[in-house]
């Protein structure tokens, strides 16, 4: 079987006799190829079956393929699939247009076979490595949530601190960058804990020395289970760097002040409220105004972000995020 059947290719163009043309060109390379004669009808297509490649016309009616773009890339489930906008316009504003709303590639009107094919096949070797990685990148946040399970009283900790870390991160005005950072890494960030024996996780009482010690390395086994997916490269300062604190006495690094990401900062001051409101397998879950006390004593001692903690409360108060 030709390998290209794996492929399938949605053809975009109100004009009939333009599908027709690139219908018969990737069919005859091998590819398995969808059709559809507006905006309206490619993204219905979409919903139902996602193709691996989008040839999208730019100007059709109904909705134009401008449009298109803008949707699918702006939605995380589509947003990898390489669309090539073929297109008789020749201004710039509309190239720079098209380039700014995610489209991959340009074939202009009237568009070489060859050129078209060579094309088809690069973005196409693109997409699939970009599903290899994403795939990778599922089987890592399926471990985070599969190492949560095995500890009890931890369940749900890993998706709230995510949430409150993000809506922190948006109450001290840093950017979307850094608020996707967080988002992953809140979910991963306890990931180092599958190299940490369950009788020390689900321990009932005070930890040993020699048992602290090996709780204290889940941060850096985390990091390196995740440092060789690119994707998690911004996440990696919150798995590793979650646990320290303003002045120098937290791990794995004894990171001071500045030293610390902010986003780690951020982890550090969301992980600890998390664990203080809930049951734990040495006490039981606190209230939320104890735990708040016992954040801001902690902020006296030098170990949080002062500010950071402020903004915290004030979210929380504000019903910015359920408690």
């Amino acid at each position: 079987m030709n390998k290209n059947k794996f492929s399938k290719i949605l053809v975009v163009d109100d004009e009939p006799a333009n599908v027709e043309l690139l219908s018969a060109y990737l069919e005859k390379g091998g590819y398995d190829t969808l059709t559809a004669a507006n905006g309206v009808e490619a993204m219905k297509l979409v919903d139902g079956d996602p193709p691996d490649l989008i040839l999208l016309d730019a100007m059709m009616p109904k909705m134009d393929g401008f449009e298109v773009c803008k949707r699918l890339k702006g939605n995380n489930k589509t947003r990898l699939i390489p669309v090539v906008m073929i297109t008789a316009l020749r201004d710039m504003e509309d190239k720079i247009k098209a380039l700014d709303l995610g489209v991959d590639e340009f074939l202009s009107k009237p568009f070489n076979k060859l050129e078209l094919m060579a094309r088809v096949r690069a973005l196409l070797r693109t997409k699939r490595l970009n599903d290899s990685l994403e795939a990778a990148e599922d089987v890592i946040f399926t471990l985070a949530r599969t190492i949560e399970a095995r500890d009890r009283y931890t369940e749900g900790h890993c998706e709230r601190v995510s949430e409150f870390s993000v809506s922190l991160a948006k109450e001290a005005g840093l950017s979307d960058a850094d608020q996707d950072a967080l988002k992953n890494g809140g979910i991963l960030h306890d990931i180092g804990k599958i190299a940490i024996d369950e009788a020390i996780l689900n321990k009932p009482g005070k930890l040993t020395p020699e048992e602290f010690e090996k709780m204290k390395s889940h941060p850096v086994k985390g990091a390196e289970i995740c440092r060789n997916l690119k994707t998690l490269a911004s996440s990696l300062p919150v798995i590793r760097s979650h646990h320290e604190k303003l002045d120098g006495s937290g791990y794995p690094d004894g990171l001071k002040k500045d030293e610390i990401p902010i986003i780690a900062r951020i982890m550090a001051i969301v992980d600890i409220y998390d664990a203080l409101i809930t049951d734990r397998p040495y006490r039981k879950g606190l209230p939320l105004e104890t735990a708040e006390n016992i954040l801001r004593e902690e902020v006296k001692r030098g170990w949080w972000d002062p500010d950071l903690v402020d903004a915290f409360f004030k979210m929380l108060k504000g019903n910015k995020v359920s408690k």
